[in-house]
């Protein structure tokens, strides 16, 4: 059990960790060097000079300016300096919003936090019950309701503070919720022109014997839709010919290095072996074979094209069906277009950027299937995770080392050593554990047939926050071997397991207290260091960089990874809610979370995050939903400890706060959630009278007959097959010869 000496060890260890992570970023940010590590932002928006293209050799590498060097702090007030609309304009809606949970945290939990301190740290301190128990306890555990005798009336503070807690909590995201409804409805007014503004993807286009599917979705649509309908392009599973040329590039790009080696040293050929990663296989000329494999893909590539253009398997019954309006685009995406809901099936179409093309190729009949089989496969992934997780845990504890390494018991029970492992190796060992998390649930995310970058990254978000919920949270407090745990759960009925969780959580305060040093202090101060971008992009810069293209190339700016970072706030969320009434020690920890990630992912979003998609804040509802479930878990919880507490009179009070919680839950996703999901019909058409205004003379169809061409047919680097571009960019605009009797009855095509 970590007493404070363990807690401040730990605090100290996370601190100096931070300052050192901090310190060289400031430093380093300086250096003409890693200019484009620190503002690649900037280059990508061509508002940023190379600072190596001027001065001498050694002014290009080390900033000599003593100057800059005394002002090294100044990147904290620049990051807070740009007004938020200008953050919308410079960053996207998403990256604005995405700001606000931190700054939603800290208005939750600074009031929180001063009441907390003011009201119950004296309540549960001026107790004696933990001194006359006999057991084993922290300074901590004094500071917690641990201390509180049973079935005093003390916790009657508790149950008004649990009635606070959640009221200004409540009070708070109904006003964020508004906000932020409000803030994607002028977003979506004031945004310029895009194509997903006037395109929806219709899925499922039944089978026809005697029309294609490009002829089938007009034939439809100008039907239903005689008088908004504008063209369509239809979904091709050009899945093996995006490999191929990733693949292409991969050996092009190794090409490019050999070819930059030898000219450096023209004395010698550059060799390589054939197989497993160059370890293994006969050694050959480099230059030779890398030639040889890029003519070899590019027959390859040139041999698929012609596949996906005249073999109707490549077609999916599926396509992008773009109108003359933004109204059109309303009515078709948000209505049933046949009497059967399983076909002609319509969404908004994501951005172009968004779209996730390998997905498209998925039949929407294997749909369910696939999410199905990853529910049940999450579901084992998420409980039997916990034998791994335990087992670290138990080394990563000072009666696990002497249990199994009992030969160190003389080092680990030397002072500083004890209170290291007792107050900083736990959460690092979890927080290593986790590393290869995120990368599984994104593949079970995409094997579930996402068709957007964005629903994927909010699907691997909801895994991620379940996980975190059940292993993380839940795994951690309740004490016991994986097996017990989930034998506990399985025998117990459904109200006896708040009354478990509610005792355990005061005995796990220290343990969560650790984890946030470790991740929410020296994490979030690693993320602005930049460590392997740093690296990569000058190994990159040294070995394959040729001209000012290249070095461009060689940037990762990186972006905002919702799919990790929106669970990691959550669990934060989660832990000060449970916390803020059992043990408020726990809340300053939380609060300096809040306020270094705000200034960090600020400084991020303006100078290094490129956005790979813009989703109008669309994520928000999520945010929202995850919070209110935090505090009913919160409420729960301490119903359950409550009722071990002997405390009769008092916690029956408690059962009406998860309902009204629950109610007040409702209301928001009634009343907000709408802006969200469906795009008001009057907003759509006071958008398509002021685009029409100011571009009365633009050609519509022009404009969008290319913008959801998969990317494989755009790139420079291909020899594109101009006839199939020009098939491509023209489906659906030329009427095509009457197949069956009804098509005398269609429409004409839209001029």
């Amino acid at each position: 059990m970590a007493t404070l000496e363990d807690i401040g060890v730990s605090a100290a260890i996370n601190i100096l960790s931070a300052l050192i992570f901090l310190l060289a970023f400031a430093i380093l940010r300086l250096q003409p060097l890693n200019d484009r590590v620190y503002f690649p932002k900037w280059y990508l928006k061509g508002l940023r000079n190379n600072p190596l293209q001027s001065g001498g050799f050694v002014k290009k590498v080390v900033n000599l300016d003593w100057r800059a060097y005394i002002r090294f702090l100044n990147w904290v007030p620049d990051a807070l300096k740009m007004p938020e609309l200008e953050l919308i304009d410079h960053a996207g809606l998403d990256s604005a919003v995405y700001l606000r949970i931190y700054l939603l945290g800290l208005k939750i939990f600074v009031p929180i936090t001063l009441l907390a301190f003011t009201v119950l740290v004296p309540v549960n301190w001026t107790n004696r019950t933990l001194m006359k128990s006999g057991f084993a306890y922290s300074d901590i555990d004094m500071l917690s309701i641990s201390n509180v005798p049973i079935g005093s009336q003390r916790f009657w503070t508790h149950i008004i503070m649990a009635y606070a807690s959640t009221v200004w909590t409540c009070f708070v995201l109904q006003k964020e919720y508004a906000k932020v409804a409000d803030m994607r409805l002028q977003f979506l007014e004031s945004e310029k022109r895009h194509p997903d503004q006037f395109t929806v993807l219709v899925r499922n286009v039944p089978p026809d014997t005697v029309e294609s599917v490009s002829e089938c979705v007009e034939h439809f649509f100008l039907v239903n839709h005689t008088d908004h309908y504008l063209t369509n392009q239809v979904v091709y599973n050009a899945n093996k010919l995006a490999k191929l040329v990733k693949e292409k590039k991969s050996k092009q790009n190794w090409l490019d290095y050999y070819h930059l080696k030898y000219s450096r040293n023209q004395s010698k050929r550059p060799m390589m072996k054939t197989r497993f990663l160059g370890l293994r296989g006969n050694k050959v000329d480099a230059i030779n074979y890398q030639t040889a494999e890029v003519e070899r893909l590019s027959k390859e590539i040139a041999e698929e094209r012609e596949r996906v253009k005249n073999d109707p398997k490549y077609i999916m019954p599926a396509a992008f069906v773009s109108f003359k309006t933004r109204w059109g685009a309303a009515v078709c995406a948000q209505t049933q277009q046949s009497r059967n809901p399983t076909l002609w099936l319509t969404d908004w179409a994501p951005e172009p950027r968004d779209v996730y093309w390998k997905n498209l190729a998925i039949p929407y009949v294997y749909l369910t299937i696939r999410r199905l089989v990853i529910g049940v496969a999450f579901f084992f992934l998420t409980f039997f995770f916990m034998i791994p997780i335990t087992f670290v845990q138990s080394l990563a504890s000072i009666e696990g080392i002497r249990n199994r390494v009992p030969f160190l018991k003389a080092i680990i029970d030397i002072p500083f050593i004890k209170s290291f492992i007792q107050g900083f190796l736990p959460g690092i060992a979890l927080k290593i554990f986790l590393i290869v998390l995120p990368t599984i649930l994104m593949l079970m995310s995409k094997f579930e047939g996402w068709e957007s970058i964005s629903a994927l990254e909010r699907r691997s978000a909801s895994k991620y926050y379940i996980f975190n919920f059940v292993n993380v949270f839940l795994g951690s407090i309740i004490a016991g071997a994986a097996f017990d745990q989930l034998n506990t759960f399985l025998h117990q009925s459904a109200n006896e397991i708040p009354k478990t969780i509610g005792v355990a959580i005061p005995m796990k305060a220290t343990f969560f207290i650790t984890y946030i040093m470790v991740d929410g202090w020296a994490g979030i101060a690693g993320e602005i260091l930049r460590l392997k971008p740093l690296i990569i992009f000058h190994l990159k810069n040294f070995f394959l960089v040729k001209t000012d293209r290249d070095r461009e190339k060689a940037m990762d700016p990186g972006s905002l990874d919702f799919n990790t970072g929106e669970p990691q706030i959550q669990l934060y969320f989660l832990l000060g809610l449970v916390y803020a009434v059992v043990t408020p020690f726990l809340l300053p920890f939380i609060l300096v979370f809040f306020g270094l990630a705000y200034i960090v992912f600020r400084h991020q979003i303006i100078n290094v995050y490129h956005q790979k998609y813009e989703s109008g804040a669309a994520f928000w509802p999520d945010v929202h939903g995850r919070i209110i479930f935090a505090l009913v878990v919160s409420q729960l919880s301490l119903l359950g400890l409550l009722s071990t507490k002997s405390a009769a009179q008092s916690a029956p009070f408690l059962i009406a706060l998860p309902v009204l919680t629950i109610s007040f839950h409702y209301f928001c996703k009634g009343r907000y959630q709408p802006a969200f999901t469906r795009y008001p019909l009057q907003e759509a058409r006071r958008k398509d009278t002021l685009g029409h205004a100011n571009e009365p003379n633009l050609n519509l169809k022009v404009y969008l007959q290319n913008a959801y061409v998969h990317p494989v047919f755009k790139g420079d680097d291909e020899d594109e097959d101009e006839e199939f571009n020009y098939k491509m960019d023209n489906n659906g605009t030329v009427l095509v010869p009457t197949k069956r009797q009804s098509r005398g009855n269609t429409p004409a095509p839209s001029r």
